[in-house]
């Protein structure tokens, strides 16, 4: 295999790609939905219509990955509406991303797109428990993303997820 051949694969792992985050999302929601702590909140706050939310993921994610701007959404507000979230399920949320994002991607892309994941799962459990959890890690300052897991554009820009 070459680098040509497989434009996005990095030495066994790939690169972040809109297939690739296609890949990640449908794979990581699969096991959300078999957990047995996250599986039922989801099910509860979706009613079925799973395919209709994996792509509006698809696109978040996208967002925040590649910077495509396809996501227009409120983030915290339809996680706010969820009833009965505990900080259990962001720390079990948290480490389903983790061992997705490390088994798909070379390091620099998962430790990314676990930033990214970090701070978005930071603001929504401040939201709900107004504290900071002890699961996430610390900000990654100077690596391209603000507090908020938003990449830093060339003009200065942020773009949020």
């Amino acid at each position: 295999m070459t680098e040509e051949a497989h434009p996005t694969q990095t030495a066994g792992k790939l690169a972040p790609s809109a297939e690739s985050i296609t890949q990640l999302v449908h794979g990581f929601y699969g096991d959300v939905r078999r957990d047995p702590l996250l599986g039922p909140v989801f099910e509860k706050a979706l009613h079925g219509q799973w395919d209709a939310h994996l792509q509006r993921l698809v696109d978040f994610w996208s967002t925040v990955a590649l910077g495509a701007r396809s996501f227009k959404g409120d983030v915290f507000g339809k996680h706010m509406a969820l009833e009965g979230v505990t900080p259990a399920h962001f720390a079990a949320w948290v480490a389903l991303w983790q061992q997705h994002t490390s088994r798909l991607f070379a390091p620099e892309v998962a430790h990314d797109l676990q930033v990214a994941a970090h701070g978005i799962a930071r603001n929504l459990f401040r939201g709900y428990f107004a504290n900071d959890p002890g699961f996430v890690q610390p900000r990654d300052e100077g690596h391209g993303r603000d507090e908020h897991g938003a990449r830093h554009q060339g003009s200065g820009e942020t773009q949020r997820g």
